[in-house]
């Protein structure tokens, strides 16, 4: 079952580039079309932007990730605890050690990146190592090493690589809607303004629905890594402690807004009405689920 899992979640990669990339290339059509009048030039930028982002964010992740959130890399004696645990685990999950790194922040949480179990990396914050004991920090632990072993780093670097891609071609379009760099010679017929306000539209709604992709994408892998943590320390409860300790307390103070899904829980404490721009699934449903493993 749970070799079928990981390979799932391989082809899931695929599907989620497949359906990125064509959101990519639309909204490559539309920023040329609204800019230049010419789709393809627009198609080009995209492809050659997307690139350039997919081959830093792949080759460069764990070093982007780790500085966005201020994490520091530690050695064995700088602390024992932490990467004796990562070590423990990663030896029963039958994945090459991670890297360890510690984020300076109170709030207890931790996520894992990079782009494959052979480059991957593993962050907790002080307060994670300051409020939880060993059994709660193995759950936290077994959870990210199985966000490892299943291939989810892989997965959530490429949505994250993409998004910014989306991002940045949206940007791109509303700062040359400002500054007048706009150029079109046909806008005078009834199929030119319609293809400009689907352009406009597009622009609009393409990081939203990259958003949303994202969002899901985070919320779903969740679940998996948390009966993955299960599998690897044959303890639900010290997940669920120390799930429930994540949850009672402060926000963090520095955590970067992009990388927010990676967390074990949600690093901000928001919670949105129609749960779409959730970065993970409510813990008090985490937690039924594994009371029920």
């Amino acid at each position: 079952m749970l070799y079928q899992q990981i390979a799932q979640n391989k082809r899931k990669t695929i599907y989620v580039l497949i359906g990125f990339y064509v959101l990519v290339g639309l909204m490559g059509a539309a920023l040329g079309y609204f800019c230049y009048g010419r789709a393809m030039i627009g198609i080009a930028i995209a492809i050659g932007v997307g690139l350039f982002y997919m081959i830093m964010t792949l080759t460069q992740s764990t070093s982007i990730v780790m500085s966005m959130n201020n994490a520091h890399p530690v050695t064995e004696e700088q602390a024992p605890v932490l990467y004796h645990v990562v070590q423990d685990m990663a030896m029963v999950g039958k994945v090459p050690m991670p890297k360890v790194y510690i984020i300076d922040d109170p709030s207890p949480n931790a996520f894992a990146t990079g782009p494959n179990p052979q480059h991957a990396a593993v962050a907790a914050t002080t307060g994670l190592l300051e409020r939880l004991n060993r059994e709660e920090l193995e759950g936290v632990i077994g959870h990210e090493i199985s966000h490892i072993r299943n291939y989810d780093i892989r997965l959530q670097s490429t949505a994250l690589a993409l998004s910014s891609v989306i991002s940045y071609l949206a940007n791109l379009g509303v700062n040359s809607f400002f500054w007048g760099r706009i150029n079109r010679d046909d806008d005078d017929n009834q199929s030119a303004i319609l293809a400009l306000i689907f352009s406009i539209l597009t622009l609009i709604l393409g990081p939203l629905a990259a958003t949303f992709a994202q969002m899901a994408l985070s919320r779903n892998r969740e679940y998996l890594a948390d009966a993955g943590s299960v599998e690897l320390t044959r303890n639900p409860q010290g997940l669920i402690d120390a799930l429930r300790a994540i949850s009672d307390s402060e926000p963090m103070r520095n955590a970067n807004t992009s990388s927010a899904s990676l967390y074990i829980a949600d690093p901000f404490k928001k919670s949105s009405w129609t749960h779409l721009f959730d970065t993970h699934p409510p813990i008090e449903k985490r937690i039924e689920r594994l009371e029920h493993m």
